[in-house]
């Protein structure tokens, strides 16, 4: 017979934390129901990655769950884009862009990092295959999904459809804000609590938020259009 012990190992969930404003959110609907014990960070010399790592850390002690940085210097060493190459220039659209298809798919190649949340929740089924977690929390949205098909539900159905074959627990990718907005995603941390003071969704290892980045100026507008939220996070301009 199992014991209750290993019962409750075997309902923990692991979660994908970058210390943003989509990891965080998905953190604060999802903690409860999915029982979230362990976070894991990765560290792939991005630009923001001290940043990264200090939110991440201040986020999971909010909450009480075990974090792991993981170090994946192979995937710096293939990434020639922006967000890992300084020599390389951050996109830097307007605000009102943001919804321009074209504009947004440039920005997207310029900060792309090759297969990497594919690479992440590979990585995080192999802890949940060792340790008999059920599943495996994503903070892809519907927003970012428009022109990073890994945040994509087709994604997320594909890569829980080759857990079937990879892993003996057979983890579940599960997208809490997978139809959202930024704007909505917002408003659920609101709802659920969030500590806003303590993320960090920014391209850059600035102090405050940047404000000009592509990552700055979505939560930035998704702020804006909250009622009473636009207080919730310092930008440097």
């Amino acid at each position: 017979m199992m014991s209750n012990q290993a019962m409750n190992r075997k309902n923990n969930s692991i979660i994908l934390m970058s210390g943003g404003l989509d990891s965080l959110v998905s953190l604060a609907i999802a903690k409860d129901n999915l029982n979230i014990t362990l976070a894991l960070t990765f560290d792939y010399g991005q630009r923001t990655v001290k940043k990264e790592i200090e939110a991440s850390k201040q986020i999971t002690e909010h909450y009480s769950i075990s974090h792991k940085v993981i170090e994946l210097p192979w995937l710096r060493d293939i990434t020639s884009t922006s967000l890992v190459n300084k020599n390389e220039e951050l996109p830097n659209p307007d605000i009102s862009e943001l919804d321009d298809e074209k504009i947004t798919l440039d920005s997207a190649q310029k900060v792309w990092v090759p297969n990497r949340n594919g690479v992440f929740l590979n990585i995080a089924a192999s802890f949940a295959d060792s340790m008999g977690f059920k599943h495996i929390i994503f903070g892809a949205n519907k927003e970012e999904a428009a022109t990073f098909p890994d945040n994509s539900t087709i994604f997320i159905d594909k890569i829980n459809a080759s857990f079937e074959y990879s892993t003996l627990v057979k983890p579940i990718v599960v997208a809490p804000l997978a139809d959202y907005t930024k704007k909505d995603i917002v408003k659920a941390g609101i709802e659920n609590n969030a500590p806003f003071n303590l993320l960090r969704s920014c391209y850059t290892d600035e102090e405050l938020h940047c404000g000009s980045c592509e990552s700055c100026l979505r939560l930035k507008r998704a702020l804006q259009q909250t009622q009473g939220a636009i207080s919730l996070i310092k930008f440097k301009d």
